[in-house]
């Protein structure tokens, strides 16, 4: 049986497997500076004649054709960059590039992604139609190397019916997996205030326009956009990060700069929320008596898993990993430019658990302790191959 293949050549090369991600591992690059990344997989398609082209500068897609290739189009995705994260684990294979780290686990996706290609190359005789391997630059960054990879004509020529994608997940224990149908993960804006007015001395201030005051109340006003205009059973999120103004205790300083971050899981709320941000931003600031400049940089949009995809996935999964080792996702409003590809495809985007509490591995993403159970590599790659070539659906 193709299941009992698939998982035979997944514990066969588990050790290589193993050493592909702790080479990445070891050599992070940041967003859309994947250079030795690019072409260590570009040498491992190469060494498995698996033909690829490279797309969005460091990006690269691979095809595999087994019988009767245009009987269906399935796209495998991979997410290959890093973060400006010092790393403190105290592993071998630690980052040799001070102050990057593959902190996200994209060492793991890349790897996973690899791994079934070579299990997909070597049995290619075994399923049907043609597999579009995505390896993209870039998603840790605006504007997403997804959506550079679509704009390079990633999702045409051949044009998958549906897309798949993983992503670790530190809270599930390895050797289980989780799927979820609908809203996954959130959009995610980025919002740049400056607010200016007369400054001068902190003694006299009914001379200037204090806009300390003014970015104090705009913050918390800020806040009445979730809370009284957003519906309460669609989940949003607006935080103020930064607050930058001033020097010294004796001056009220001219310059005020805000950032933050805007999420929602609905798109239409998405933009009604730009709109309101916009508007009080403006108004309140002006009624006060100083100026502002407010940019809302549009990040990634809702991931939407096909909810008929994900069910017939979901099944497949279970088939392949047992029932029990299959549950449902959370929603998350954390960001993925995953989204990019779900606006255009039907889209699966999944979890990997990673987690080994008796080992200690339990950090989370974006930290500088997370690390994996690097069992879970073998199963990401045997479940992608399993996907890839079993999956039949059509919209």
């Amino acid at each position: 049986m193709l299941k009992d293949k698939i998982k035979e050549l997944a514990a066969q090369y588990t050790p290589e497997f193993i050493g592909v991600r702790q080479y990445l591992h070891a050599n992070p690059e940041l967003s859309y500076q994947e250079f030795e990344t690019s072409r260590f997989v570009q040498d491992q398609l190469s060494q498995w004649k698996i033909p690829f082209q490279v797309m969005a500068t460091t990006g690269v897609v691979g095809l595999i054709k087994g019988r009767n290739p245009d009987k269906r189009v399935i796209a495998l995705r991979a997410d290959m960059d890093a973060l400006p994260i010092k790393e403190e684990n105290h592993v071998a294979y630690k980052s040799k590039k001070e102050g990057i780290m593959h902190a996200c686990g994209h060492d793991v996706h890349t790897t996973v992604l690899l791994g079934a290609a070579r299990i997909l190359q070597e049995l290619k005789t075994e399923w049907e139609g043609t597999i579009k391997l995505i390896f993209q630059p870039g998603e840790e960054k605006n504007p997403g190397g997804a959506s550079l990879m679509i704009k390079d004509g990633v999702l045409e020529n051949p044009k998958p019916q549906a897309i798949f994608g993983l992503h670790v997940h530190p809270g599930l224990e390895t050797g289980k997996l989780s799927f979820r149908g609908g809203m996954v993960m959130a959009s995610a804006d980025e919002i740049y205030i400056t607010i200016k007015g007369k400054g001068g001395h902190a003694a006299a201030p009914h001379s200037t326009i204090d806009i300390i005051l003014v970015a104090s109340h705009l913050i918390v006003a800020l806040q009445q956009i979730i809370s009284r205009n957003r519906n309460p059973l669609a989940p949003s999120v607006l935080s103020i990060t930064s607050f930058q103004g001033g020097a010294t205790t004796n001056v009220i300083t001219s310059e005020v700069k805000l950032m933050g971050t805007f999420r929602a899981m609905d798109e239409q709320w998405r933009f009604k929320a730009h709109e309101l941000i916009r508007k009080l931003s403006t108004e309140l600031v002006h009624s006060m008596g100083a100026e502002i400049d407010l940019h809302i940089d549009v990040g990634y949009p809702v991931v939407y898993n096909n909810e008929a995809l994900n069910a017939v996935a979901r099944t497949d999964a279970a088939e392949f990993m047992g029932k029990e080792n299959v549950l449902e996702t959370e929603i998350r409003l954390g960001a993925e430019d995953f989204g990019y590809y779900t606006q255009k495809i039907p889209g699966c985007f999944y979890r990997l658990g990673v987690m080994n509490i008796e080992k200690g591995i339990t950090s989370g993403v974006h930290t500088p302790t997370f690390n994996i159970d690097e069992s879970a590599i073998a199963i990401g790659a045997g479940i992608m191959a399993w996907l890839g070539s079993t999956i039949e659906f059509k919209e």
